[in-house]
């Protein structure tokens, strides 16, 4: 562990009484980029988050934050770093200006400089014309962008965000994300976790996915995408007993599925030869595949492969271009 990461784990693992909610998760995140962290309900995405940001110790393995160890340096790494969590936190009963100074001034910054930081982020964020209004008065996307503003009062090295768009309407989403490019354009390193996979694919430049308390692949988006074999073919089957032979034949080849509506994704690099193929595997009578397409493989991909039912988990995958 070097410090000349932004974020750095090795081996952490983390239990609640009997559940085991960490099995030694190792991250590398390069200063001045924005990170996803991945992964389904109870994967331990959370934990991890409060690992890192001091918040809860880890029961093994190391990590360093802004260089930083977050056992023995927890105060240097709480005045590098901000946290804005699942839910806002924000007083209702103070305007967007006066929660902005308050958390100025509780960051140890003068009167007048807590005054020019909060002008600076309501103007940024969108507020001023919100600022003396009572926060217990804004909407659900405006208390969401008072939080992350709140966050940045003390310009911090690195922001941990946990799932900061969860509930907003999609308008509400588009701002935070412009400002979240925002900061990694200024050098600012963002570590976010999300349950919205195309705006880890939309925002971060580096992806991990975890499962079951592990991290299962980690790179770019392209570079997982490519994982899966980079395109998905699409199969609308003709009816259940089409379905459940398709399935069988394609295996943990089927990167979705769906009995509902009688359809299978399965991974292919795209090519005219390899789609020709598939479908003569998979429908050696051509009775069974209604229609087909083939899509661009996305992240939703990656995850259910990684992660569904049927994954196959071996060790990490890494895919780094």
């Amino acid at each position: 562990m070097t410090g000349e990461l932004a974020v750095e784990a090795a081996g952490l693992e983390k239990s609640y009484r009997h559940l085991r909610v960490l099995c030694g998760v190792d991250l590398a995140v390069p200063r001045g980029v924005v990170f996803a962290l991945l992964g389904p309900n109870g994967a331990g995405k959370t934990t991890t988050v409060r690992i890192l940001a001091t918040l809860t110790r880890a029961d093994a393995g190391r990590a360093r934050v802004a260089g930083h160890d977050v056992g023995r340096d927890r105060g240097l790494v709480r005045r590098s770093i901000s946290l804005a969590g699942q839910y806002a936190a924000v007083d209702a009963l103070q305007t967007g200006a006066e929660n902005l100074r308050m958390i100025g001034r509780l960051s140890g910054l003068s009167a007048a400089a807590s005054r020019r930081r909060a002008g600076e982020l309501l103007a940024q964020f969108g507020l001023a014309d919100a600022a003396a209004r009572r926060a217990g008065t804004y909407s659900g996307g405006m208390r969401r962008r008072l939080d992350l503003a709140a966050s940045l009062v003390a310009a911090p090295s690195v922001v941990f965000l946990d799932e900061p768009t969860t509930g907003l309407d999609l308008p509400s989403r588009q701002v935070l994300w412009q400002v979240i490019d925002g900061l990694a354009g200024r050098g600012v390193t963002v570590f976010l976790t999300t349950q919205y996979l195309e705006e880890a694919d939309r925002l971060a430049g580096r992806v991990a996915v975890i499962d079951r308390g592990r991290v299962v692949a980690d790179g770019t988006p392209a570079g997982l995408k490519r994982l899966v074999g980079g395109h998905r073919l699409d199969l609308a089957l003709a009816d259940a007993a089409a379905f459940g032979a398709v399935a069988r034949l394609a295996g943990r080849r089927a990167v979705t599925a769906d009995p509902g509506s009688l359809t299978i994704g399965v991974a292919t690099d795209g090519t005219a030869p390899q789609v020709r193929a598939l479908l003569d595997e998979l429908d050696p009578r051509r009775s069974a595949v209604r229609s087909f397409s083939v899509h661009t493989a996305t992240l939703d991909d990656v995850f259910l492969a990684l992660t569904g039912p049927g994954a196959a988990r071996p060790g990490k995958e890494t895919a780094d271009v």
